[in-house]
């Protein structure tokens, strides 16, 4: 996450100092995709942990909320 702040100010940078437009959207596009990488991990994190822990728990109502929420966080990352 320091590296993707890092990079995000060196885009505020780069626009303050007027540096070539295709410039900052190549930088632009590797914060999005650093982004996306750490979304992916916490998804899988997410599914590994949390979605398993509450199927094998028993609680079905638990592991469908659990399932529901991952649901929603990929459809939330399939849409950026």
């Amino acid at each position: 996450m320091k590296r993707i702040e890092g990079q995000v100010r060196g885009i505020g940078k780069m626009i303050d100092d007027d540096k070539y437009c295709i410039d900052i959207l190549t930088q632009v596009s590797a914060a999005t995709a650093a982004l996306h990488a750490v979304s992916i991990n916490l998804l899988e994190e997410h599914i590994a942990h949390c979605v398993v822990d509450a199927a094998s728990s028993g609680d079905d109502e638990e592991a469908r909320k659990k399932v529901e929420e991952a649901s929603a966080a990929i459809s939330r990352l399939i849409k950026s």
